[in-house]
């Protein structure tokens, strides 16, 4: 398989494929809004859908979908001293349309939970000064206030970098989302963009890549992501308004830059495909060799390993951390951790406790592990692994033994309203 054919695959995979679903949601919250403050039962005014969708990046499992609800601005005067009292009325208002879904206010927007995404729905009043439009969002924190947003700048930005030099700058936006869900890094859309836009803004050659060279533009935006300075913001593209770095991400852009240069100059084609799935996740397809031959061996081992993404959306929002207690007849003797940072490996026969260390997911959540075996010994043992398990210990936590002999390794996945939106992994080195 080409490199062209093998990420225009790839991009075809990441493709929303609830567009008809979604649009739906915003049409019904949208009328519900305009009969409630306007008295009229129009579907598509005064709707304006922002984030990730509305710059079209968002790819197959997007769970949060933002729009922005311009309310009339011969109503600022009944809000302008109170914003919560906006978002309390928001909220009535979806409830009578929703009454048998959870909404809330959460002091930004209001979430409406559907069973598979949530809306966050923002009510603003537009402002025009100097040409430029920009609209005032009601913020609850410490009394309440306005702030203000300018989400068609950043529109606008992706739209006149697509028009000057191609879909380069959305095909890679797509695919570090891709990456980022699979490697757990919490990491917003409008910075996945923002940095995305930056660089190749610098780069305008790249920019105009087409498939057959997006290998060579993963590899070369991972290297200038593992030497970004870190710092705890970044200006947005198009707006200029301040977008967080919710966690530092040069570490895992670092190990993300050395795969890709392997990939990049691996002559064999099914060690390529698996470099770059190890990067990208399941979405990045197989090798065509790599299919003939789990066909040729389909006798000799089977592979019961299943993909996250598979079963439930991927959308990382938080951070999560893992490690493992390696206990002896019953005693703690160390962390995996620590023999990890030591460069050594574990003893056979011994007891293995994966557990969380730090997360900031909100209670409650689901917990679930992957335990996957990974070589040539583990094919012809025929234990290969790579279910999707729950956790077998308090709720969280996974209990294994150190018996096979190779190289493991562990996932967990913290699970919230239907959406995976915390991962980790940690190698388990065993003599």
């Amino acid at each position: 398989m080409t490199t062209s054919k093998a990420f225009e695959i790839f991009l075809d995979n990441l493709k929303v494929d609830d567009y008809e679903q979604i649009g739906n949601r915003y049409h019904e919250i949208t009328k519900k809004l305009n009969k409630t403050f306007r008295n009229t039962e129009s579907e598509t005014d005064n709707c304006l859908q922002v984030g990730s969708y509305g710059r079209y990046t968002g790819i197959k499992g997007i769970s949060d979908l933002d729009m922005l609800y311009i309310m009339p601005n011969s109503k600022w005067d009944d809000y302008k001293s109170d914003s919560s009292k906006l978002l309390s009325e928001v909220e009535d208002a979806l409830i009578k349309r929703y009454p048998t879904t959870d909404i809330k206010v959460d002091r930004l927007v209001v979430d409406v939970f559907f069973s598979n995404f949530t809306f966050e729905v923002q009510p603003v009043f537009e402002q025009v000064e100097d040409g430029e439009t920009f609209y005032k969002y009601p913020d609850t924190y410490n009394g309440g206030c306005y702030k203000i947003t300018k989400p068609k700048q950043e529109q606008q930005a992706m739209t006149d970098f697509r028009q000057n030099y191609g879909e380069a700058h959305r095909h890679l936006c797509k695919m570090i989302r891709a990456w980022k869900n699979n490697v757990g890094q919490n990491m917003g859309g409008l910075l996945v963009d923002t940095l995305t836009h930056r660089f190749l803004s610098n780069h305008t050659d790249l920019a105009q890549y087409t498939y057959s060279k997006y290998d060579q533009l993963c590899r070369d935006f991972f290297e200038y992501l593992k030497d970004e300075p870190q710092q705890s913001h970044y200006q947005a593209l198009g707006s200029g308004q301040d977008v967080k770095v919710k966690k530092p991400f040069q570490r895992k852009a670092k190990q993300a830059y050395n795969k890709a240069v392997e990939a990049v100059t691996e002559t064999e084609e099914n060690k390529r495909h698996n470099l770059w799935r190890e990067l990208f996740g399941s979405f990045f397809p197989k090798a065509t060799e790599a299919v003939a031959e789990s066909k040729m061996f389909s006798e000799a081992y089977t592979d019961p390993e299943q993909f996250i993404e598979n079963l439930y959306p991927v959308d990382i929002r938080y951070n999560l951390t893992i490690d493992c207690e390696i206990q002896r007849n019953g005693f703690r003797e160390m962390m995996l951790s620590a023999i990890l940072a030591q460069h050594r490996r574990i003893s056979r026969v011994r007891s293995l406790m994966f557990q969380i260390v730090h997360t900031d997911v909100p209670e409650p959540y689901e917990v679930k592990w992957k335990v996957r075996n990974v070589g040539e010994v583990a094919r012809q043992k025929n234990c290969l692994r790579g279910e999707i398990y729950d956790s077998n210990r308090n709720g969280t936590m996974r209990r294994e033994t150190s018996d096979f002999v190779g190289s493991h390794y562990v996932e967990c996945y913290i699970i919230k309203r239907g959406v995976v939106v915390a991962r980790d992994r940690i190698e388990v080195p065993i003599e």
